[in-house]
């Protein structure tokens, strides 16, 4: 069976949230999630890259770790992982397969494309007899497919802005109390720097359900790629490389670890070894990662988000090799994006913008913006742009940018934009 020919079909149930048909699916399937240990993650950005951290250290530890993401860049086997190597696509085809005959009911009732995935990647590590699954929530928490675990070993809640609101609530307090829907009674989180009104929230509903609070300091930075992680209970400092570039990974990084921790005292033997090299092996590809287009060096990050959009802007002002030159932002964004708030954290006065549509639709009813609109919006944002084009795909932008200008060229504005550049690399570096 074909991977695309099971979940192509399914986008028409777009997005969907609630537990009653994961639930359903999951015990037609003999429920496997009850067979696997879980620490769960949360959160508006960062969450992708403490799921890589937390797997990698736990497969350096000796650990048959899972590992569940979402969305992917490239190929749907990046999103189910056993000790850092995807799943063949043979084995998810068999899996689909599986979970596909399960499926009960008529139209109104099926599955959607998340929830397929989903199951299969509980099925998958309950046959590999997994000892942990890190799981990354797709959308929200509460409502969301992943949120069918009792009793995780840890939860995690790495930050907290607005996105999604259409589906989670328009106030930073509805987004977090869909995020904190992840605790779960005694059990132990994790949570980030957040805003107050949803710091509130998520502590009320920790405090409501008696789990046990941590909040870590991040990490400091003691040298060019490594950083330095002071104990929960401030008993010592653990330095670690860091692979994984910006500023924000210093919090991202002490997330990961403060879950460690948790994982240690409940008897789990990590070694500051385990850690050290975990750490170091961490990748996660399409965030702040450089890449090479037309011999030309290039920035690819997913920005998808406004504070995503800040995190990005606050690396490249860092850089010591932009200096206050103009940068060359190659951009497209889904319609359902707040537009003015990434172009107003990302563009600069002397800046030059590439827009370009989204390739990729995941589900009906998301389109890419439109490009004359998100033209006209940037210029009223910031008119000292030095220019703006609009190019029908991605690939004519950067034939123009890497061909015209020896400053920074940054592509950002979607993972699926990210995506599409990535696959396109794969495919050209295959045949050389």
């Amino acid at each position: 069976m074909n991977i695309d020919s099971v979940i192509q079909p399914l986008q028409r149930f777009g997005v969907h949230l609630g537990l009653d048909r994961i639930l359903n699916l999951l015990a037609n399937l003999g429920n496997p999630h009850h067979q696997v240990p879980v620490i769960h993650v949360a959160g508006t950005n960062g969450k992708g890259s403490v799921c890589a951290y937390i797997s990698s250290v736990l497969t350096e530890a000796g650990y048959r770790t899972g590992r569940y993401i979402s969305p992917h860049l490239v190929d749907w086997t990046e999103r189910i992982c056993l000790n850092e190597q995807q799943i063949s696509s043979e084995e998810l085809s068999q899996l689909l397969e599986k979970v596909q005959g399960v499926i009960l009911g008529g139209d109104d009732e099926s599955a959607t494309q998340f929830e397929v995935i989903t199951a299969a990647a509980w099925l998958y590590f309950a046959q590999q007899q997994v000892d942990v699954a890190v799981i990354e929530v797709g959308l929200g928490g509460r409502l969301d497919a992943t949120n069918v675990c009792l009793e995780p070993l840890v939860t995690l809640i790495t930050s907290i802005s607005r996105e999604h609101w259409q589906q989670l609530g328009p106030t930073i307090a509805d987004i977090a109390r869909e995020k904190a829907g992840i605790l779960k009674p005694g059990c132990a989180v994790v949570v980030g720097t957040l805003p107050p009104e949803a710091e509130k929230v998520v502590r009320s509903r920790a405090l409501e359900l008696q789990c046990p609070i941590f909040t870590p300091q991040p990490s400091r930075q003691i040298a060019t790629g490594w950083a330095e992680y002071q104990t929960i209970e401030n008993s010592r400092l653990i330095k670690y490389p860091l692979p994984l570039a910006g500023q924000i990974q210093l919090s991202n990084s002490a997330l990961a670890i403060a879950a460690l921790e948790i994982l240690q005292q409940q008897d789990w033997q990590i070694s500051d070894e385990a850690i050290t090299n975990g750490m170091a092996k961490t990748q996660w590809p399409g965030r702040m990662q450089w890449a090479t287009w037309n011999h030309h060096k290039l920035l690819v990050d997913g920005a998808h988000n406004t504070a995503a959009a800040q995190v990005l802007r606050q690396y490249i002002d860092s850089l010591d090799a932009v200096n206050h030159k103009p940068v060359n932002w190659v951009m497209g964004m889904f319609a359902d994006k707040d537009h003015a708030d990434i172009f107003t954290a990302l563009l600069r006065p002397g800046d030059r913008l590439f827009l370009v549509p989204i390739p990729v639709e995941p589900w009906p009813g998301r389109t890419s913006a439109d490009l004359d609109c998100l033209s006209n919006l940037a210029y009223s944002l910031c008119p000292e742009l030095s220019d703006r084009q609009i190019h029908p795909d991605l690939f004519t932008a950067l034939e123009t940018a890497t061909s015209t200008t020896e400053d920074l060229i940054v592509l950002c504005g979607s993972l699926y934009l990210v995506g599409d550049f990535l696959a396109k690399a794969i495919f050209i570096s295959s045949l050389q």
